[in-house]
Formats: structure tokens, C-alpha cells, sequence
């Protein structure tokens, strides 16, 4: 046997000899795991009885993990509930008016005087249209919304003197900074009204669970407004100027003219954290109606939606579709944009 032979027979008995007592020396558990971490410029091995040793001369390569999102279920309200803390007031002998919340997109006034025909004026520096509403005269404060986003807005209570007279009896500019712009479409005022105890709340939040989209939501609700509400036309041929919709009594006894369809839509939205206006215009003919816009995430605002075929957005007008009986006419009617002309949002 040579010197080479016999010293490989040699290093072969040694490597026998080593595995039979690493396999004598293993214990009965399952052995602590060693572990490798990046450090500087080297990658470590930490053994498990404590030893460590460089197994690299380079860092490891880097894995870039984002934190997971948490997952977030429809049916839970999320109503906004307006109020007049009176940090920033401003008031006569006749009328007072509680701007502290400009911010989140709402005034709140009171009227303190005797009249009983009282109406309120918001009209924005430079803006579209003058928003004029009633006031009770009871002294029961009423909120209204600051629709046209931030900028300087006038405020103004009027009293009737006779027929369509008034007189000015407070005006004050409000300087407006909304912290986003959807909070005039999220919280409730006069025309959309409603509480986190609202029948219609709760119908909205009951047809939302288990919603995996903002569309999804739209979609349900839609789809209930309109096969459960018709339109009440003698309703129509007495109402009265100043009407307010009542959203609990539309959803109760499934009748309503256009205003009641668009406020009880909107207010079931808006419960659901979806920013919604109410707007009111004219249709081709020159009636005067109201549907609703709504936001939609990664989207953004869809005007005049009713819902997306895969190709196109729909005019979400409930009032038509809910009389539409499936006609073709009236469907192409909704889905054109043109023959509608906004001039108010609520």
C-alpha cells in the first residue's frame, strides 16, 4: 500500500468514525434551529449551542415585505352627526349662526326672531349659484352644507315681509377650508337628513354586509330603492314649495317623488362612509329633477351614475329607472348625460 492509499484509507475511517458519533451524540427532540442573519457586510450563521461563524463575506439579499392590509367589512354605519360646539359663533338679536365646523363642510343656524317665513341664503365668493333654503322659525337650529368647496362663503338669514319680499336680518362672510372635500357629501343636512338611528340606516348597513366594494354597496342599494320604492304621482301633483324629503317615511311606505328617491339613496350611502350629492337640475324639457352623483374609490366622482356596464357608466337616476318597467327608451334617456343640467348639490 502506498503512502497516498493509506493515508485516504486513514481519513475514510476517520469520516465513519465521526458520522457513527454525531449519530450516537443526536438527541431524541428535534434539534434547536440554527439561523442566519444579514449584518454590515457579512451574513452570520448563529448556531444552536451559541457558536456563530461568517458563512458570507456579502449581505444577503433583500426582501422587501409591505405590512398586510387589514381586511375591512361593509355593514358596520358610519354616520356623522353634525353639531354647533360654539367655538366660533357669529350672532345678532335675530339670528345666530355657528361656523365652528366650517371646516368639516357645514354650518349650524338658529333663528331668534318673531317672523314665521324665514329663509337662509349660502353663496360662495365666485361660485355657480346661490343656495337658498328655509329655516323654521322656532328657533330650532338647522344644519346646511358648504357644497362648493373651500373659499369665502356669505351666509345670510332672511325675513318675509310679504309674498316673495325679505329683508336681510343677519349676514355674515364664513372663510371655509375643508379638511377633505367629500365631507359636505358625508354628513347629513336638511335635504339628506338622517341619524345613526334611521330606519334607512339600518337597511343600508343591512344590504352592505358582506360588500367586498364601494360599488358593490351602490349596486345593492340601488337595486333595493328601486324595487321597493314607486313613484307617487299624486304626491307630485300637490306638493308644495319647500318640501322636505323625510327618508324614513319613504322608506316606509315605498312611495316618493324624484326628491325623495335621490334623499333616501343619499342618505343610505352616506351612511356607508360613500360620498354622495343629491343634485338637483332640469331634464330635456325643462322639468325640474333630482338625482344623485357618487364617489367611488379609484374612480373617483361619477356624475350621473347608475352603474358600469364593462363599457360605460350609467346615469344612476332612481326615479326613472324605478319607472322604467325595463323600457328601452327610457333607459337610453338616463344613460345620456346631456339631457341632464345640474344647478344645485346637496
Amino acid at each position: 500500500m502506498t503512502r497516498a492509499s493509506g493515508k485516504k484509507a486513514g481519513l475514510a475511517v476517520i469520516y465513519a468514525l465521526l458520522l457513527m458519533t454525531t449519530a450516537c451524540a443526536a438527541p431524541q427532540g428535534p434539534p434547536a434551529a440554527p439561523r442566519i442573519e444579514a449584518g454590515g457586510e457579512r451574513a452570520v450563521l448563529f448556531e444552536a449551542d451559541g457558536g456563530e461563524k461568517t458563512v458570507a463575506d456579502w449581505p444577503l439579499p433583500q426582501v422587501f415585505v409591505e405590512d398586510e392590509a387589514v381586511p375591512l367589512a361593509w355593514g358596520v354605519s358610519s354616520v356623522k352627526i353634525p353639531s354647533a360646539p360654539g367655538t366660533v359663533v357669529y350672532e345678532n338679536n335675530k339670528a345666530r349662526i355657528d361656523a365652528s365646523n366650517a371646516s368639516e363642510g357645514y354650518t349650524v343656524i338658529s333663528y331668534r326672531g318673531s317672523v314665521p317665513k324665514i329663509k337662509v341664503q349660502i353663496e360662495k365668493s365666485g361660485g355657480a349659484a346661490v343656495y337658498t333654503y328655509n329655516l323654521n322659525a322656532a328657533g330650532t337650529a338647522e344644519v346646511y352644507p358648504f357644497t362648493e368647496g373651500s373659499g369665502v362663503y356669505t351666509v345670510r338669514v332672511l325675513e318675509n315681509i310679504s309674498g316673495t319680499s325679505y329683508a336681510l336680518a343677519f349676514s355674515q362672510e364664513v372663510a371655509v377650508e375643508l379638511a377633505n372635500q367629500f365631507l359636505p357629501f358625508l354628513y347629513p343636512n336638511q335635504y339628506v337628513n338622517f341619524t345613526a338611528e334611521s330606519k334607512a340606516v339600518l337597511k343600508a348597513t343591512e344590504l352592505s354586509a358582506g360588500a367586498e366594494s364601494d360599488l358593490d354597496i351602490i349596486t345593492k342599494v340601488y337595486d333595493y330603492v328601486i324595487s321597493h320604492v314607486t313613484y307617487d304621482h299624486e304626491k307630485a301633483a300637490t306638493v308644495q314649495s319647500g318640501y322636505l324629503p323625510v327618508v324614513d317615511t319613504t322608506l316606509a311606505t315605498g312611495k316618493g317623488i324624484c326628491f325623495d328617491y335621490a334623499a333616501l339613496m343619499s342618505a343610505m350611502l352616506r351612511s356607508q362612509g360613500i360620498p354622495v350629492k343629491l343634485t338637483v337640475g332640469y331634464v330635456s324639457g325643462g322639468v325640474y329633477h333630482a338625482w344623485i352623483s357618487a364617489y367611488v374609490q379609484n374612480v373617483g366622482w361619477v356624475n350621473s351614475m347608475i352603474y358600469f356596464d364593462g363599457v360605460n357608466w350609467k346615469l344612476m337616476d332612481p326615479t326613472f329607472a324605478a319607472n322604467a318597467n325595463n323600457s328601452k327608451s327610457i333607459n337610453e334617456f338616463i344613460g345620456k348625460g346631456s339631457n341632464y343640467e345640474a344647478k344645485y348639490a346637496y
